[in-house]
């Protein structure tokens, strides 16, 4: 007849793989727990960069609101359309920049900068401005800033452009009298 085997572990057998398990499930709790802080920090972040991005959209719609209104007066006691944008030019030289019937500039907060465009609509249009460009621009450690501030993975984005120029362009942005 055939002995028949078997395993038998000793008296410390189940020790060690209590103590295994143990390790183990404590190790899985610490990775957790460092990818829980991880995940808030990265919250508190996106936070932060959104409320700086929005903070420079509110800028850029209030000096729109101003140059409106600069338009709006000048539109008042222009003769024509010519000294009409003569006049914007003079009014808003040192706000922006004023070529042919654009007006552009940008708002900043170091890091990141929004470039605006507005289009000055003929005279009686019931419009005076379109914009044209509203770009985002975040600058990166590449170009001089040291890490630990907002520069994600070295590459410059721009975010939230449109142009006159883009065939894809799907919204248009102005403001009615």
């Amino acid at each position: 007849m055939k002995k028949k085997s078997s395993v038998s572990f000793g008296p410390g057998a189940a020790s060690l793989l209590l103590i295994f398990v143990v390790l183990a499930m404590s190790v899985l709790g610490m990775l957790s727990l460092m990818n829980s802080r991880n995940d808030v920090r990265l919250s508190e972040r996106s936070v932060s960069v959104m409320e700086a991005v929005y903070a420079l959209n509110a800028k850029a719609e209030e000096t729109r609101a101003k140059t409106d209104a600069v338009l709006y007066d000048l539109s008042q006691t222009a003769k024509d359309e010519e000294s009409y944008l003569n006049a914007a030019r003079e009014a808003l030289g040192e706000q922006a920049t004023v070529k042919d019937n654009r007006i552009s500039w940008n708002e900043t907060d170091g890091i990141r900068t929004i470039h605006c465009a507005l289009e000055v609509l003929p005279l009686g249009s019931g419009q005076r401005t379109r914009w044209v460009r509203h770009a985002l621009i975040i600058k990166t450690a590449e170009e001089g800033y040291s890490e630990g501030e907002d520069n994600f993975d070295g590459f410059d984005y721009e975010l939230d452009t449109f142009d006159d120029e883009s065939a894809v362009m799907e919204e248009e942005w102005t403001i009615d009298d």
